[in-house]
Protein backbone atom coordinates (compact mmCIF):
# COMPACT_ATOMS: atom_id res chain seq x y z
CA UNK A 1 0.00 0.00 0.00
CA UNK A 2 1.45 3.33 -0.58
CA UNK A 3 1.87 6.34 1.78
CA UNK A 4 -0.95 8.83 1.35
CA UNK A 5 -0.98 12.07 3.89
CA UNK A 6 -4.21 13.21 3.77
CA UNK A 7 -4.48 17.42 5.08
CA UNK A 8 -7.17 17.76 7.68
CA UNK A 9 -9.49 20.58 8.23
CA UNK A 10 -11.70 21.36 10.80
CA UNK A 11 -14.34 24.24 9.38
CA UNK A 12 -16.44 26.58 11.55
CA UNK A 13 -18.31 27.06 8.44
CA UNK A 14 -18.75 27.04 4.69
CA UNK A 15 -16.66 29.76 3.99
CA UNK A 16 -13.54 28.18 5.78
CA UNK A 17 -14.29 25.00 4.93
CA UNK A 18 -13.30 26.47 1.23
CA UNK A 19 -10.55 28.45 2.42
CA UNK A 20 -9.03 25.44 3.83
CA UNK A 21 -9.46 23.78 0.80
CA UNK A 22 -8.15 26.41 -1.35
CA UNK A 23 -4.59 26.02 0.63
CA UNK A 24 -4.64 22.50 0.64
CA UNK A 25 -5.11 22.60 -3.22
CA UNK A 26 -1.24 24.08 -3.61
CA UNK A 27 0.11 20.70 -2.14
CA UNK A 28 -2.17 18.11 -1.76
CA UNK A 29 -5.10 16.12 -4.07
CA UNK A 30 -7.28 14.92 -0.68
CA UNK A 31 -8.83 16.69 2.14
CA UNK A 32 -9.51 15.26 5.57
CA UNK A 33 -12.81 16.94 6.96
CA UNK A 34 -13.65 16.80 10.75
CA UNK A 35 -17.25 16.59 11.64
CA UNK A 36 -18.10 17.11 15.42
CA UNK A 37 -21.86 17.46 16.81
CA UNK A 38 -21.14 18.68 20.43
CA UNK A 39 -22.46 15.10 21.37
CA UNK A 40 -20.18 12.80 20.73
CA UNK A 41 -16.83 15.32 21.03
CA UNK A 42 -17.12 18.51 22.35
CA UNK A 43 -16.91 20.77 19.50
CA UNK A 44 -19.05 22.42 17.52
CA UNK A 45 -18.25 22.03 13.61
CA UNK A 46 -19.60 22.52 10.27
CA UNK A 47 -22.39 21.58 9.02
CA UNK A 48 -23.68 21.74 12.66
CA UNK A 49 -25.88 24.65 13.54
CA UNK A 50 -26.08 24.20 16.95
CA UNK A 51 -25.52 20.96 19.25
CA UNK A 52 -26.37 17.63 17.69
CA UNK A 53 -28.45 19.11 14.53
CA UNK A 54 -26.62 20.03 11.56
CA UNK A 55 -28.10 22.05 8.38
CA UNK A 56 -27.95 22.02 4.63
CA UNK A 57 -24.90 21.83 2.74
CA UNK A 58 -22.74 20.93 0.01
CA UNK A 59 -19.18 19.89 -0.82
CA UNK A 60 -18.55 22.65 -3.86
CA UNK A 61 -16.01 24.04 -1.40
CA UNK A 62 -13.84 21.10 -1.41
CA UNK A 63 -14.06 20.66 -5.58
CA UNK A 64 -11.08 18.65 -7.27
CA UNK A 65 -10.21 17.50 -3.65
CA UNK A 66 -10.58 13.97 -2.57
CA UNK A 67 -13.09 14.29 0.23
CA UNK A 68 -12.37 11.93 3.03
CA UNK A 69 -15.25 13.03 5.77
CA UNK A 70 -14.17 12.12 9.74
CA UNK A 71 -17.87 12.22 11.29
CA UNK A 72 -16.95 12.31 15.08
CA UNK A 73 -20.28 12.34 16.01
CA UNK A 74 -23.47 10.87 17.85
CA UNK A 75 -25.82 8.53 15.13
CA UNK A 76 -23.91 9.01 12.32
CA UNK A 77 -26.15 7.07 9.74
CA UNK A 78 -28.46 9.77 8.49
CA UNK A 79 -25.27 12.60 8.34
CA UNK A 80 -23.28 10.01 6.38
CA UNK A 81 -25.84 9.23 3.71
CA UNK A 82 -26.21 12.73 2.86
CA UNK A 83 -22.20 13.21 2.81
CA UNK A 84 -22.34 10.34 0.11
CA UNK A 85 -24.86 11.74 -1.84
CA UNK A 86 -22.87 15.39 -1.91
CA UNK A 87 -19.92 13.49 -3.37
CA UNK A 88 -18.02 12.82 -0.29
CA UNK A 89 -15.94 9.60 -1.64
CA UNK A 90 -14.78 8.43 2.05
CA UNK A 91 -16.87 8.67 5.13
CA UNK A 92 -15.89 7.17 8.42
CA UNK A 93 -17.40 6.56 11.28
CA UNK A 94 -16.56 5.94 15.09
CA UNK A 95 -17.24 2.17 16.03
CA UNK A 96 -17.94 4.37 19.46
CA UNK A 97 -21.30 6.07 17.82
CA UNK A 98 -22.94 2.79 17.32
CA UNK A 99 -24.92 0.84 20.03
CA UNK A 100 -24.14 -2.55 17.87
CA UNK A 101 -22.13 -4.23 15.63
CA UNK A 102 -25.20 -4.30 13.20
CA UNK A 103 -26.19 -1.19 13.77
CA UNK A 104 -22.70 -0.25 12.09
CA UNK A 105 -23.17 -2.56 9.87
CA UNK A 106 -26.23 -0.83 8.42
CA UNK A 107 -24.99 2.70 8.12
CA UNK A 108 -21.54 1.60 6.22
CA UNK A 109 -23.59 -0.57 3.90
CA UNK A 110 -25.81 2.61 3.42
CA UNK A 111 -23.23 4.86 2.87
CA UNK A 112 -21.26 2.46 0.23
CA UNK A 113 -24.99 2.24 -1.35
CA UNK A 114 -25.95 6.36 -1.56
CA UNK A 115 -22.38 7.02 -3.35
CA UNK A 116 -18.93 6.39 -1.00
CA UNK A 117 -16.20 4.70 -2.69
CA UNK A 118 -14.69 3.86 0.52
CA UNK A 119 -16.57 3.62 3.90
CA UNK A 120 -15.04 2.91 7.48
CA UNK A 121 -14.85 3.15 10.77
CA UNK A 122 -12.43 5.51 13.60
CA UNK A 123 -11.23 4.09 17.73
CA UNK A 124 -10.56 6.16 20.00
CA UNK A 125 -7.06 5.58 21.70
CA UNK A 126 -8.56 3.45 24.63
CA UNK A 127 -11.33 1.91 22.81
CA UNK A 128 -10.98 -2.25 22.76
CA UNK A 129 -9.41 -3.90 19.71
CA UNK A 130 -11.75 -6.31 19.67
CA UNK A 131 -15.05 -3.88 19.07
CA UNK A 132 -13.92 -3.54 15.41
CA UNK A 133 -12.89 -7.54 14.31
CA UNK A 134 -16.28 -7.78 13.59
CA UNK A 135 -16.84 -5.17 11.36
CA UNK A 136 -13.28 -5.32 9.65
CA UNK A 137 -13.99 -7.02 6.72
CA UNK A 138 -17.14 -4.48 5.98
CA UNK A 139 -14.21 -1.51 6.02
CA UNK A 140 -11.81 -0.12 3.06
CA UNK A 141 -9.87 1.72 5.96
CA UNK A 142 -10.00 1.56 9.79
CA UNK A 143 -9.16 4.72 11.30
CA UNK A 144 -7.15 4.50 14.26
CA UNK A 145 -6.72 7.39 16.87
CA UNK A 146 -3.30 8.35 18.59
CA UNK A 147 -4.92 10.97 20.79
CA UNK A 148 -6.51 10.47 24.15
CA UNK A 149 -9.12 13.10 23.32
CA UNK A 150 -10.71 14.41 20.31
CA UNK A 151 -12.63 17.19 18.93
CA UNK A 152 -9.92 19.90 17.68
CA UNK A 153 -6.60 20.47 16.40
CA UNK A 154 -3.48 20.32 18.34
CA UNK A 155 -4.14 18.00 21.35
CA UNK A 156 -0.95 16.07 21.81
CA UNK A 157 0.18 12.87 20.75
CA UNK A 158 0.17 9.48 22.38
CA UNK A 159 2.81 7.07 21.70
CA UNK A 160 0.29 4.21 22.97
CA UNK A 161 -0.81 4.27 19.71
CA UNK A 162 2.23 2.57 18.34
CA UNK A 163 1.63 -0.65 19.71
CA UNK A 164 -2.00 -0.27 18.86
CA UNK A 165 -1.47 -0.25 15.43
CA UNK A 166 1.24 -2.89 15.55
CA UNK A 167 -1.00 -5.14 16.96
CA UNK A 168 -3.88 -4.28 15.02
CA UNK A 169 -2.07 -4.95 12.05
CA UNK A 170 -0.71 -8.24 13.12
CA UNK A 171 -4.50 -9.48 13.41
CA UNK A 172 -5.55 -7.59 10.21
CA UNK A 173 -2.67 -7.21 7.58
CA UNK A 174 -4.91 -6.78 4.57
CA UNK A 175 -6.81 -3.72 6.14
CA UNK A 176 -5.53 -0.24 5.42
CA UNK A 177 -4.89 1.91 8.49
CA UNK A 178 -5.38 4.92 8.44
CA UNK A 179 -4.22 7.18 11.48
CA UNK A 180 -5.27 10.37 13.14
CA UNK A 181 -4.03 12.72 15.91
CA UNK A 182 -1.11 14.65 16.48
CA UNK A 183 1.30 12.68 13.51
CA UNK A 184 4.61 15.00 12.79
CA UNK A 185 7.74 13.92 11.67
CA UNK A 186 9.17 12.82 14.79
CA UNK A 187 6.53 10.10 14.62
CA UNK A 188 5.53 9.19 11.16
CA UNK A 189 7.79 7.06 10.49
CA UNK A 190 7.12 4.74 14.13
CA UNK A 191 3.49 4.74 12.95
CA UNK A 192 4.80 3.55 9.06
CA UNK A 193 6.81 0.47 10.96
CA UNK A 194 3.56 -0.50 13.02
CA UNK A 195 1.80 -0.49 9.94
CA UNK A 196 0.17 2.43 9.13
CA UNK A 197 -0.32 3.72 5.49
CA UNK A 198 -2.73 6.62 5.07
CA UNK A 199 -2.51 9.94 7.50
CA UNK A 200 -5.05 12.53 8.79
CA UNK A 201 -2.40 15.35 9.45
CA UNK A 202 -3.65 18.94 11.08
CA UNK A 203 -1.72 21.05 12.95
CA UNK A 204 1.89 19.67 11.36
CA UNK A 205 0.86 21.17 8.06
CA UNK A 206 -2.08 24.25 9.43
CA UNK A 207 0.78 25.42 11.44
CA UNK A 208 3.96 25.06 9.49
CA UNK A 209 5.47 28.31 7.66
CA UNK A 210 5.36 26.34 4.35
CA UNK A 211 2.82 24.06 4.09
CA UNK A 212 3.94 22.31 1.43
CA UNK A 213 7.60 21.45 2.01
CA UNK A 214 6.03 20.15 5.74
CA UNK A 215 3.96 18.25 3.29
CA UNK A 216 6.91 16.69 1.33
CA UNK A 217 9.23 16.06 4.10
CA UNK A 218 6.31 14.14 6.08
CA UNK A 219 5.69 11.73 2.93
CA UNK A 220 9.68 11.00 2.32
CA UNK A 221 9.80 10.45 6.20
CA UNK A 222 6.63 8.08 5.90
CA UNK A 223 7.96 6.25 2.42
CA UNK A 224 11.42 5.54 3.86
CA UNK A 225 9.54 3.57 6.93
CA UNK A 226 8.46 1.05 4.30
CA UNK A 227 10.00 -2.12 5.11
Amino acid sequence: MEIEITPTCVPNDAESLATGADAIRAYANSIHVDVTDGLFASAITWPYVRRGEFGEFNLTGTRGLTTEIHLMIQNPRALGVEFALAGAERILGHVEAFTSPDEASEALSAWKKNGAQEIGLGALLLTPLESLAPLVPLCDAVHLMTIASIGTQGIPYDARGVARIAEFHARFPGTLISVDGGVAESNIADLVRAGARRFGVGSALSKAKEPASAYARLKALAESAIV
